[in-house]
């Protein structure tokens, strides 16, 4: 019996991935906390960081601040499939999708897939937007100081550009 090729595992092995996470509805940090032990629960993928947690201010839209923060992960899963995962977990925090940059219970972003540029329809990876976003550039430098974004440069650098976005980090009880 000819076996077909796993459209869900990436051909290449295990892959560094960023995630980052974001919430501004109801328990926010809690949210953050229970969306991180979900996506260690991902198959073939191991959480390996996450960043601080960062308060932030919306934009482009009203609401609540933000609790924001990053996570690193090795996975197996082939972006797609990665993401798909991301959308489910988001899905069971009660995540709606209305307006864009709209108040959320969970969002969570494939920001970066290794060095991998991915542009489809359903996804795009680096994030589109996260080079100018600090609210990401902060929790993602904190864990790769050294991080090269594929297409738009060294992390230290995109965040000096972003240095008038308000982003503090939260002081975290254990």
């Amino acid at each position: 019996m000819a076996q077909g090729k796993d459209v869900n595992r990436d051909p290449q092995g295990a892959t560094l991935a960023y995630i980052g996470l974001g919430a501004n509805l109801g328990d926010a940090r809690d949210t953050l906390a229970r969306a991180c032990a979900e996506l260690a629960e991902l198959p073939d993928t191991k959480v390996t960081s996450r960043s601080a947690l960062y308060r932030s201010a919306p934009i482009d839209a009203s609401g609540p601040e933000y609790v924001n923060a990053v996570v690193a992960l090795e996975t197996a899963l082939a972006p797609e499939a990665l993401h798909e995962g991301l959308r489910a977990i988001e899905n069971r925090f009660g995540r709606a999708r209305g307006e864009r940059n709209a108040p959320r219970t969970l969002d969570l972003d494939l920001l970066l897939y290794g060095n991998r540029k991915i542009d489809t329809a359903e996804l795009t990876v680096p994030h589109p937007r996260m080079h100018r976003r600090a609210f990401v550039l902060v929790p993602l430098a904190e864990l790769a100081p050294q991080l090269v974004v594929p297409g738009h440069g060294p992390i230290v650098e995109l965040t000096r550009r972003c240095a008038d976005q308000d982003v503090e980090a939260l002081v975290e009880s254990r």
